[in-house]
């Protein structure tokens, strides 16, 4: 059996009646960039999200740029950060001219541990960007007592969370600013790259949409230089129609979950815990082992795909060998790195899938 890691064609041909026409709409229109259909997906994605603004930009990664730069942050600023993201993080952080600092992991969550956090504050500290990583809320409420304690914006990056849940609140609306990614493989994914910056701060949200716009206010009128973040309105059609399949999409993600577990229960890994604050998302689903490796090449050879998320901690990669950290510097987050392997998750999963899957593992053992 053959076991894909994300199967989007599937995905597809599910919704296929109501991608095609919606698509079909904007190419008769010819209103690619912008437009009624962008203004109405980030309305949508705003209440979504429980917030009372949405703006759609480029990507994810453009997302945290222009939501620091909104936020005032910029040279000599630093923000603290887990070392165990996606680069576009802490990229974001250095494009806007700030400086990361990274704080341990919470080892059962692998999301950025609150009582790391004060250690790494210092005088030039403006923000806390809390990663809510493979679908599973950080730990919001001493988080933003830190940051309201010292004075600092708190910027969540939920491009792995869409619709995760923290106490009964959905993610990005939680701090200042909140920024989602919508590259194809997440639970919210576009045919392309696509992202959204939310808040509940008008002022922000206006500066946001200013800026992702080359800084224009209003048409030939630009008060500051901005960037080329803007959303394109075929990937606004495509998310408006998936925004409404979304939370059974994730009911399905967690159902799968529960099976990995199930099945899983007897072998010598490490499941993920989910958190008694959060809904889990599942944008990933994770085990911890040892033998990482070896299992990967065993599982492969199965039929069965895996991925690495992430196999170098973020203070280890040459880009930042600038930041001066050496091995042993987070060791939850080292362990993470080493031990973490990504199995086969998508709503379309199957249960006979995943007891291939979950019987592969146990004959590897």
């Amino acid at each position: 059996m053959n076991v894909p890691f994300v199967d989007l064609k599937t995905q597809y041909e599910n919704i296929r009646g109501e991608i095609d026409p919606a698509i079909g709409e904007v190419v008769s229109s010819g209103w690619f960039v912008g437009g009624p259909r962008v203004k109405a997906f980030e309305e949508q994605f705003a209440s979504f999200c429980q917030a009372e603004h949405a703006i759609g930009v480029s990507s994810g990664t453009a997302a945290l740029h222009v939501a620091l730069v909104a936020a005032g942050i910029g040279s000599g600023d630093e923000v603290i950060t887990a070392p165990n993201t996606f680069i576009a993080t802490t990229e974001a952080i250095t494009l806007a001219g700030a400086r990361p600092v990274f704080a341990d992991i919470e080892p059962e969550s692998c999301n950025i541990d609150p009582g790391r956090i004060e250690e790494a504050i210092t005088g030039r500290t403006r923000a806390i960007m809390p990663v809510h990583l493979y679908g599973q809320p950080a730990d919001m409420d001493p988080i933003l007592e830190i940051a309201r304690q010292h004075d600092l914006l708190v910027i969540e990056d939920a491009c792995q969370a869409h619709g995760a849940e923290y106490k009964g609140k959905k993610v990005g609306a939680l701090g200042q600013l909140g920024c989602f990614s919508f590259y194809p493989g997440k639970n919210l994914g576009a045919y392309g790259d696509g992202g959204m910056v939310v808040t509940n701060d008008a002022a922000l949200a206006e500066t946001v949409r200013m800026l992702s716009n080359h800084g224009q206010k209003e048409k030939n009128r630009h008060p500051r230089e901005g960037f080329n973040y803007r959303l394109d309105a075929i990937q606004a059609a495509v998310l408006g129609v998936k925004l409404n399949h979304l939370e059974d999409w994730n009911a399905m993600r967690r159902r799968n979950a529960r099976m990995y577990q199930q099945m899983l229960a007897g072998a010598d890994v490490k499941t993920p815990v989910e958190k008694e604050f959060a809904k889990h998302v599942f944008h990933l689903y994770i085990i911890r082992l040892n033998r990482r490796d070896e299992l990967a090449d065993y599982l492969s050879s199965r039929g069965i795909s895996v991925g690495f998320h992430y196999p170098l901690a973020l203070h280890h990669q040459d880009a930042y060998a600038r930041l001066g950290y050496g091995p042993g510097s987070f060791p939850a987050a080292e362990a993470c790195a080493e031990e973490v392997l990504s199995l086969p998750m998508f709503p379309e999963l199957t249960e006979t899938q995943i007891r291939y899957v979950a019987e592969a593992i146990g004959a590897f053992r």
